[in-house]
């Protein structure tokens, strides 16, 4: 490996370090605003009702869920529309890290007993923009532009791996 090359990769290691960093940043910023919407079905309603407030579309799956033929088309289908309505999409490869975030438990442990609600479908998130004044907020303005230059590289649906903490 030449020094470029190894240059080359630490600089897109910090860069992908960044904009994970932002997005923990803007979904922290959507919980306390309440413009956050968890579920595959729940987007897909907002998605049909109000598609125009929709400023960033979370895809999440890991390993196991890519061999989930229907999730993979409901993916297939909410990523079509995001791309039509011009909706920026980033794919999440780590769900577990995504609900400690959205500070939701995934864990089924002792904990959870028989008559325990099933944990939310984390599988889609959408955040919403009510307020004008959130396009201003810079963490939300990097990750947009991450999704354009991604997009820039035929690369519609990039991929984040949210650093565990």
């Amino acid at each position: 490996m030449t020094l470029e090359e190894f240059s080359s990769g630490e600089q897109k290691t910090e860069r992908m370090d960044k904009v994970g960093d932002a997005l923990e940043e803007v979904l922290s910023k959507a919980l306390s605003q309440r413009t956050i919407t968890v579920g595959v079905y729940e987007a897909a309603k907002l998605l049909n009702v109000d598609p125009d407030n929709v400023v960033l579309c979370l895809l999440a799956a890991d390993e196991d869920d890519d061999r989930d033929v229907a999730l993979q088309i409901h993916f297939t289908l909410i990523q079509a529309f995001c791309c039509e309505n011009d909706i920026n999409i980033l794919r999440v490869s780590n769900p577990g890290r995504l609900a400690e975030l959205l500070l939701l438990e995934t864990d089924a442990g002792p904990a959870a007993s028989e008559g325990a609600e099933q944990p939310p479908d984390l599988h889609c998130v959408l955040v919403t923009n009510p307020h004008s004044s959130q396009w201003k907020d810079p963490a939300l303005s990097q990750l947009i532009c991450f999704c354009r230059e991604s997009r820039y590289m035929d690369q519609w649906v990039p991929v984040i791996n949210l650093p565990e903490r």
